[in-house]
This record gives C-alpha cells, sequence and structure tokens, in this order.
C-alpha cells in the first residue's frame, strides 16, 4: 500500500509529496519546491520521525517551484534526482538563470535519472508509472500508481496548468487531455489505453 503525505511548499503552495511503501518504509520525494529551511525542515522530521527510507526524488517537470528543495534532499539523504528527459536542461547549472528568473534562491543539482514515458520507479514492490503529459513544459510528467496520479502542474483542481511560459504549449496539453483523457479507468495501470 502507498501512503502519501502532502506538504504545501513555496511561495506557490506547490504540492511536495512524500510517497511510502507501507510495508518496506522506502519511500520517494515528489515535486520538494521547498526555497525554506523551515519547510525543509518539516519535510525530513517527517521522514525521520516515520523512519523512511528515501530511495528518489522525482520531479514531475523542471520549474522550480517544484525542484528547488531538490539539493538539500540529495546532499542529506544521497539519492538521485529524476526528471523527464526533456526537462533536464532546466536543472543543474544551466538551470540557474531560470531559478533566479522566478526569484528563488535555491536550485537544483543536475538530474541523476531521465525519465521517458513507460518508466517506472519502484518504491519496494510498488511502483509509479511515468507518463508523459507535455503542455506545462515538453517534459512535464505524471506519475500513476495503483490508486492515484501526481500530476504536477497538468492538471488542478477545477483548471489545467498554465501554457504560456516559454516551453509550454496549448497545443500539447490539449493532445496529453485528449490522449490521457485525465486518467480514467479507461487506462491500465501503465497509461496505456484499454
Amino acid at each position: 500500500m502507498l501512503i502519501t503525505k502532502t506538504f504545501a511548499v513555496g511561495v506557490l503552495a506547490t504540492n511536495c509529496y512524500v510517497v511510502n511503501n507501507k510495508e518496506t518504509l522506502q519511500a520517494a520525494v515528489i515535486d520538494p519546491g521547498f526555497d525554506d529551511q523551515g519547510e525543509a525542515d518539516e519535510i525530513m522530521n517527517f521522514i525521520r520521525s516515520n523512519g523512511l527510507q528515501i530511495k528518489f526524488i522525482v520531479n514531475t517537470h523542471g520549474h522550480p517551484d517544484h525542484t528547488c528543495g531538490n539539493a538539500v534532499l540529495k546532499d542529506k539523504f544521497h539519492v538521485p534526482i529524476c526528471i523527464h528527459k526533456y526537462d533536464a536542461y532546466m536543472l543543474g547549472e544551466s538551470g540557474r538563470e531560470t531559478t533566479q528568473y522566478f526569484g528563488y534562491s535555491s536550485f537544483s543539482p543536475s538530474p541523476d535519472i531521465l525519465l521517458s514515458d513507460g518508466d517506472i520507479i519502484k518504491i519496494g514492490d510498488l511502483t509509479l508509472n511515468i507518463i508523459h503529459t507535455p503542455g506545462h513544459t515538453f517534459g512535464s510528467t505524471s506519475l500513476l500508481g495503483e490508486t492515484e496520479v501526481f500530476t504536477g502542474d497538468a492538471l488542478f483542481a477545477g483548471s489545467i496548468g498554465r501554457t504560456d511560459f516559454p516551453g509550454s504549449s496549448d497545443i500539447q496539453m490539449q493532445a496529453t487531455l485528449r490522449k490521457r483523457a485525465l486518467w480514467t479507468e479507461d487506462y491500465d495501470s501503465k497509461g496505456e489505453a484499454n
């Protein structure tokens, strides 16, 4: 069973998730967009107090409100940073300018694992399926578990992610929404049409 704890972090109240396998206590942090030591401490205290073993840091896309906490977590847990190959350029030194443009002081190290559509992330015997969902960024992904989906900025409650940023595309977003049919039961656990 996958257990999820949600933290609203940063000035944009980005959803950061700590997901863990209830049996093995292996875990991943999805979209650590915190740029504040207090928020970092809250997340790390949660991880420590629950005895979780972080295995991955996963970014649904490369915008700093989803990635600027990567460095803190990588330094603490020595685990790989994962992002879709098309958004990898937003991390590391090449992403420093974008991070500063958005007003964040922290920026992410370069990624360790480049994801593609159809890849999986294993947390113990549980899997998160990587679904390429371009539109908000070219490398936006969603993570599909057994009963949950982490959409980053592809979907919001009652709306969709912005498509007016550099690298965004309204045409791609509309195609993603049609193709993925909002992740209804018409799709199997790998995001493939039934």
